[in-house]
């Protein structure tokens, strides 16, 4: 990954650079920088460096987990019928909401920094995917593991929340269910 977002990067902004953009607007994760264990998330911290470094005018838009990807967090960490995560805080986002937000970003003026999003609604991790397992007729078990690993990364209390003042969406884990639902 970090190969793949170094490579992209450079090749991109120098196209940038060339054709004179004048606002690189780039969607990253909550608590890329505080989650060095994983993976993905050097990679955008490495991502994240190459575009402040540009000299291009940018927005950096760090997202909380799309809430979209519930089902596909809880496959990953199912072990028969046992479904082990983190009881650290999550506090996903509606791709609809990230939409709209990149969206305003784009139109609006580079801050030259970084913009925190997530979900409206800050519940623990394995509470969230209960949930919704529950909401979409799922027996699977969740069980609560402060040890269970995040895509490779440890889940630490407050790692992969916004720690400041974030912009919030609007659809919540309830509609999100239900969405859910409808579209299955």
């Amino acid at each position: 990954m970090l190969e793949f977002f170094e490579t992209s990067g450079r090749n991109l902004l120098a196209a940038e650079a060339a054709a004179g953009v004048r606002h690189h607007v780039a969607l990253s994760i909550v608590g890329t920088d505080r989650t060095p264990d994983n993976g993905y998330f050097r990679a955008k911290v490495a991502q994240g460096k190459l575009i402040e470094a540009s000299g291009i005018p940018y927005t950096i838009i760090r997202a909380t987990q799309f809430l979209e990807f519930l089902g596909a967090i809880a496959a990953e960490n199912t072990n028969g019928n046992m479904v082990r995560l983190s009881p650290g805080l999550f506090q996903p986002i509606a791709a609809d909401d990230v939409a709209a937000v990149v969206a305003e970003v784009a139109l609006a003026a580079p801050r030259n920094g970084i913009v925190e999003i997530a979900g409206p609604e800050r519940v623990p991790f394995n509470e969230i995917v209960a949930r919704y397992l529950k909401a979409v007729g799922d027996p699977r078990e969740v069980v609560r593991d402060p040890e269970a690993r995040y895509w490779g990364g440890r889940v630490k209390e407050r790692s992969l929340v916004p720690l400041g003042k974030a912009r919030l969406g609007h659809i919540g884990l309830d509609e999100s269910f239900r969405r859910s639902q409808a579209g299955a």
